[in-house]
């Protein structure tokens, strides 16, 4: 296991390299530039800024430059918002990014797990058809879409939940419900169908032979087995759930990472852009690898492999 990970953790270095030079280059590629906004200046001032953030320089001399600071996680000035580095400004906008991903996560796992799990006690009944049939709607609705209407419902309807906020805890029921719908959806699937199997099998035939309580084979015997697709789909999932808070962070105006690469993409923030693609990157890799570690703990013939 210890060697796995290694690998895994050593692997991490040329993919990153990979998306580092992609986005330097694609964002560059793109129409405007980083001042296009500004009022008009005399073309003295825009050499003065260009100078004093290295875009006078050739491409491949910036590009050298970047990777240089980036080994040093030193991600350069913000070019629209110059009172921090982007390296602050990350720091100062992730923690909100995680926070909402773990409540997304939460919602996802509670009922996603609940839902596969009763579906799979009583297949093909009313217990299994109805929550089956909410988790199909959860996958084909979008969080831009449900959000919305969660917003309509709760908040302009019955006015019980703000629409906007990160302040108190009420702020944070909406999004965190937006963003964990679709994962409890596909959550809810893949629990059943790997129960289902799991419960079949000639050890829990023989766990209930023995005269096991139900609820005890179920969790203890069943639960382990029938959870592993879950797990594998969790790396993915956690990655989606922070990639996702772009849109959800923006519908809400949660003042997380997600949203702060959305105004930088509009403002041609060179910096930030790559700076939150690279963090989000690093984050996605690393649940990844979380996920399969747990997997392999999950099943002995991972680890033999």
């Amino acid at each position: 296991m210890p060697l796995f990970i290694l690998k895994r953790l050593l692997g991490f270095i040329p993919v990153l390299w990979v998306i580092v030079t992609m986005t330097f280059f694609l964002v560059r590629l793109a129409p405007g530039g980083p001042f296009d906004q500004e009022r008009r200046v005399s073309p003295e001032a825009m050499r003065r800024l260009e100078e004093a953030y290295n875009l006078d320089a050739p491409l491949w001399r910036q590009y050298v430059d970047y990777l240089a600071g980036v080994v040093r996680a030193d991600f350069g000035p913000s070019f629209r918002k110059p009172s921090r580095t982007v390296r602050e400004w990350i720091l100062l906008r992730i923690p909100v990014s995680l926070e909402l991903g773990l409540y997304g996560l939460v919602v996802a796992l509670t009922v996603g797990l609940s839902a596969g799990l009763l579906a799979s006690l009583k297949p093909n009944s009313l217990l299994d058809q109805a929550p089956m049939s909410l988790a199909m709607v959860g996958i084909c609705v979008p969080n831009f879409v449900l959000g919305p209407l969660l917003v309509l419902i709760f908040a302009l309807w019955l006015d019980k939940l703000p629409v906007a906020g990160w302040e108190v805890p009420k702020d944070k029921i909406l999004p965190s419900l937006t963003l964990g719908a679709m994962y409890a959806a596909y959550i809810a699937r893949l629990t059943r169908g790997g129960m289902l199997e799991v419960l079949s099998q000639d050890f829990i035939r023989t766990a209930r032979a023995k005269g096991l309580g139900e609820v005890r084979v179920v969790l203890k015997h069943g639960l382990r087995g029938g959870i592993q697709p879950v797990v594998a789909y969790l790396g993915p999932a956690t990655a989606g759930l922070l990639t996702g808070s772009f849109v959800v962070e923006t519908i809400f105006q949660v003042p997380g990472l997600g949203r702060e690469f959305v105004e930088s993409a509009f403002n041609r923030d060179y910096t930030m852009i790559i700076g939150t693609v690279l963090v989000y990157a690093t984050l996605v890799l690393f649940f990844n690898l979380v996920a399969d570690v747990v997997h392999a703990w999950l099943d002995p013939r991972i680890r033999t492999e």
